[in-house]
């Protein structure tokens, strides 16, 4: 579990880990990516076809929104 949640980084939060997330690190750790990418992209354009990857972070997620969303407009 320690893993999962402080060191595995998951795709559909941007490439953060849970806890990082969790403890709002993720804007930093996107912002520093967003630049770090955009100076390399600045020193070897020809190394680059088309935009830098979108490192804004990510809304609200669930982990089941389908059931949160059954469960929530049967709770209504």
């Amino acid at each position: 579990m320690h893993w999962y949640n402080h060191e595995h980084l998951h795709s559909g939060i941007k490439y953060v880990t849970p806890a990082d997330r969790h403890e709002g690190k993720d804007v930093a750790i996107l912002s520093a990516r967003d630049k770090v990418q955009k100076q390399a992209r600045e020193r070897n354009p020809e190394r680059w076809s088309g935009a830098t990857r979108d490192w804004t972070p990510v809304g609200p997620v669930a982990l089941n929104p389908q059931k949160e969303k059954l469960a929530n407009s049967v709770a209504a």
